[in-house]
């Protein structure tokens, strides 16, 4: 049987939100490697800034272009100035985006009900943390759209967790936007599917990631998730990055609509 070594070659723009770490930032070293231009945003104060410019080096060192943004993600008038900016970019070479990842993780961490501690979730808090963390993605997708940016066989992704199903201390915000977050990208799978574009949530294990920090009783998590998984350590970004790579090629066009889990059998075990 012959084999077209083209549909296991990546090439074209790779559009990362949460670029400047965790899965993000792992992501766009790994898809650059593979052989993709990256289109980061992130949101830095200064002091973070001269990580990101670390990120940008080690992608050009992989003789790949790194076009990156420093605004808020959720916001619609800064979306849209950075997209623009990407069409302006990207037609006068006549290239496409090939792949958007969805890997913001910025929410509330507050209890529903802490007795008599006036300090719980409230409704500005639950609206942000859906917002930035699953709505964001639909919106990142109509502009993207809109703009003709998407390649045809081109792949989304977004970041759940096994807080989708798992209740965590101070965690039900978050775990609400990781389910609304993979409702959405079935919805996409099942939308965009005529225009040869796919979906997919991406639940990678517990990884020892800055978002994992801010957890209370991240230190514990991680604990269970050693004893608890087969291979007896975290789930790492470059073991979720790798994986993002292998899914991105044009081979996988007929994988769409999934939870993928990236855990190394962590929760069938548990």
């Amino acid at each position: 049987m012959t084999t077209d070594a083209n549909l296991y070659k990546l090439d074209g723009w790779a559009l990362v939100l949460g670029a400047s770490s965790g899965f993000g930032e792992a992501c766009s070293l790994a898809l650059a490697r593979a052989g993709m231009n990256i289109i980061g945003v992130h949101l830095d104060r200064r002091a973070g800034m001269a990580h990101v410019e670390e990120i940008k080096t080690k992608i050009k060192a992989e003789g790949r272009e790194a076009l990156f943004f420093n605004v808020n993600a959720a916001d619609e008038t800064k979306r849209n100035e950075t997209l623009d900016e990407v069409k302006r970019t990207l037609d006068a070479r006549g290239e496409k985006v090939r792949v958007l990842l969805h890997s913001l993780a910025f929410g509330t961490l507050k209890p529903y009900w802490s007795g008599e501690d006036p300090n719980v979730i409230n409704k500005a808090n639950l609206d942000m943390t859906l917002d930035v963390m699953a709505h964001s993605l639909v919106y990142w997708t109509q502009d993207t759209l809109r703009r003709g940016l998407f390649a045809s066989s081109s792949r989304i992704y977004g970041m759940t967790s096994a807080g989708n199903t798992q209740v965590w201390t101070g965690y039900g915000a978050v775990s609400a936007a990781k389910v609304a977050l993979e409702s959405h990208l079935r919805q996409l799978a099942y939308e965009l599917a005529p225009h040869g574009i796919t979906a997919n949530a991406i639940e990678a294990g517990v990884t020892d990631t800055p978002a994992l920090h801010k957890i209370p009783g991240s230190d514990g998590m991680k604990e269970q998730a050693r004893a608890r998984n087969p291979h007896k350590r975290l789930t790492t970004v470059e073991d979720v990055a790798q994986c993002i790579v292998a899914l991105s090629v044009p081979a996988t066009a007929w994988m769409t609509g999934n939870v993928i889990r990236i855990d190394g059998g962590e929760k069938i075990a548990g």
